[in-house]
């Protein structure tokens, strides 16, 4: 029995071990009955723990076997033996944020539904930023739209209840969408807001799934993903980010939602400086490229290396150009025998116009003295 779908805040259970296996370097286990949810529908596992003769041992994770059976199979971190009962208990916190985004995803479908016709095809759950896809392609004010009506729903404190209909008796419930699963069916009613067929564990009440902030739209295999976090992980979020602005705007001197000013300026200085920049590297490589030609090889500044090769590339002379880092450029007729030598002395790199690479800087001078290109 899968006493997660009787009551999703149960947290400690006694149980059975019914059949208990090792397959490929795990320990498996399936119980009587079980509080720990199976990862299924994008929403993560359960973990915890089993506690009996054995001692304990951690539930690492849950899934449902691909059998008929449909069994939930628990993988330990041991070994327990078949038939001794034991005590179950999920890791609390996990399961209520695991809750939490659930139940946060079913009110963004509904909502993404209203505010725009859009119709979820797939959801994970994997991590506190979770994602919704839908069919429809990305719209930015129907996202906005969405998020208030989720807003609404978490505001309205609607109550959430599961519970389970005859395959027959579908067409007199209003579904956001058809059920995968046939037979008895379980659905999820929140309020007067949505009703889907679900497996999973949800909240007692809509307002607990609260705050629900929708992160990014994205276009994704020709309709949108759409990342949103919820719950305490929105919080969390917000916080951090709360944080961040804090430190920029002591740093800036200046208002948290001001910073984007300073940074700006600073943006563009940044883009100023980096244009003379480029300009000094030019004037620099014109500068040095007569001895370039005249020496056949030369200790440049790295920052200079690929600007100079590149000046030397319309002049018919073989010339070599080292930085003091080991980093070296060639060009000219005989680069590839040149090229030799420096593999020789533990050189690696390649190229077609221009061979770059490296050399070991403990070679640096015995190639400035003995290479002669």
């Amino acid at each position: 029995m899968r006493l997660y779908q009787l009551d999703s805040y149960a947290t400690r259970f006694q149980s059975r071990v019914v059949r208990s296996w090792s397959e490929g370097g795990r320990h498996l286990a399936v119980l009587s009955e079980t509080l720990f949810y199976p990862e299924s529908g994008g929403q993560p596992s359960d973990t915890g723990v089993l506690r009996g003769p054995f001692g304990e041992v951690q539930v690492l994770h849950a899934f449902e076997e691909a059998k008929a059976t449909g069994d939930v199979v628990h993988v330990l971190s041991a070994p327990v033996p078949e038939g001794v009962e034991v005590e179950g208990e999920v890791d609390w916190p996990r399961r209520y944020r695991h809750m939490q985004r659930h139940t946060a995803q079913h009110i963004l479908s509904q909502a993404f539904l209203r505010a725009g016709g859009f119709h979820t095809v797939a959801v994970s759950l994997d991590g506190p930023v979770c994602t919704v896809d839908f069919a429809e392609p990305p719209d930015e004010e129907v996202a906005r739209r969405a998020e208030a009506l989720a807003a609404f729903a978490v505001y309205a404190n609607y109550p959430i209840r599961a519970f389970e209909v005859d395959e027959e008796d579908l067409p007199r419930y209003p579904l956001r969408r058809p059920p995968k699963a046939r037979g008895r069916i379980r659905l999820v009613e929140i309020g007067e807001f949505d009703l889907a067929a679900c497996g999973g564990t949800h909240l007692r009440s809509s307002a607990e799934a609260g705050p629900i902030k929708v992160l990014k739209v994205e276009r994704y295999k020709g309709g949108s993903r759409v990342y949103f976090t919820a719950g305490w992980e929105a919080l969390e979020d917000y916080a951090r980010k709360h944080d961040l602005l804090q430190r920029l705007a002591l740093r800036y001197s200046t208002q948290a939602l001001e910073v984007e000013k300073p940074i700006a300026r600073l943006e563009e200085e940044t883009y100023a400086l980096k244009g003379e920049v480029q300009a000094l590297r030019k004037a620099l490589a014109e500068a040095l490229l007569p001895r370039a030609l005249e020496e056949g090889r030369l200790l440049v500044p790295e920052e200079v290396l690929q600007d100079l090769a590149k000046a030397l590339l319309g002049w018919p002379k073989t010339v070599l150009l080292l930085a003091e880092s080991g980093r070296f450029a060639l060009v000219g007729p005989e680069k590839e025998r040149v090229l030799e030598r420096l593999r020789a002395l533990g050189a690696k790199g390649g190229g077609k116009e221009i061979v770059s690479g490296v050399l070991p800087r403990e070679r640096l001078t015995e190639v400035l003295e003995g290479i002669h290109v």
